[in-house]
């Protein structure tokens, strides 16, 4: 039996979007059996990687927003793609407290977040052409060592 299985949505790059694109991971999610605090973290790096793409690569323009996710064994991928402006320096970006949107009250600590939430966090990007975010996070690691003592 082949232990993947994936999904991938597609939707407007409006910020009503972000609370479905959240609840759609977690819902995808829910195969794993996550725990309730494994949920809010995927959920919060979701949101962070869409709310990015909205206001950042897309500048609030009405466009398209593509959702990957795969799941191997006991860890999920997830991939937020748009085809935004993209970011000239990526690993500039990535540093907590970095926003090219102050005046919008933006705190630059979205990558930091999603950092923190995950295993796994890269981007990629291209100017003109949009960013990638890829996430990764193995759900069950924390009951990993209790199971197998109790075997």
């Amino acid at each position: 039996m082949n232990n993947t299985n994936e999904m991938e949505l597609t939707f407007d790059s409006r910020s009503a979007n972000e609370g479905f694109a959240r609840v759609a991971v977690s819902a995808f999610l829910t195969q794993l059996n996550p725990t309730v605090e494994e949920v809010s973290d995927v959920k919060t790096a979701v949101s962070e990687a869409v709310t990015n793409a909205i206001i950042h690569g897309y500048e609030s323009e009405l466009k398209k927003i593509v959702i990957r996710c795969r799941i191997e064994e006991r860890t999920i991928y997830i991939e937020v793609r748009d085809h935004g402006k993209g970011i000239e320096d990526v690993k500039k970006a990535m540093e907590p407290m970095y926003t090219t949107k102050p005046e919008l009250e933006r705190s630059g600590m979205g990558f930091s977040f999603m950092e923190a939430f995950m295993d796994k966090v890269s981007v990629e990007s291209a100017v003109g052409e949009g960013t990638t975010v890829k996430m990764e996070k193995t759900i069950g690691k924390g009951n990993q060592l209790w199971t197998t003592q109790s075997i």
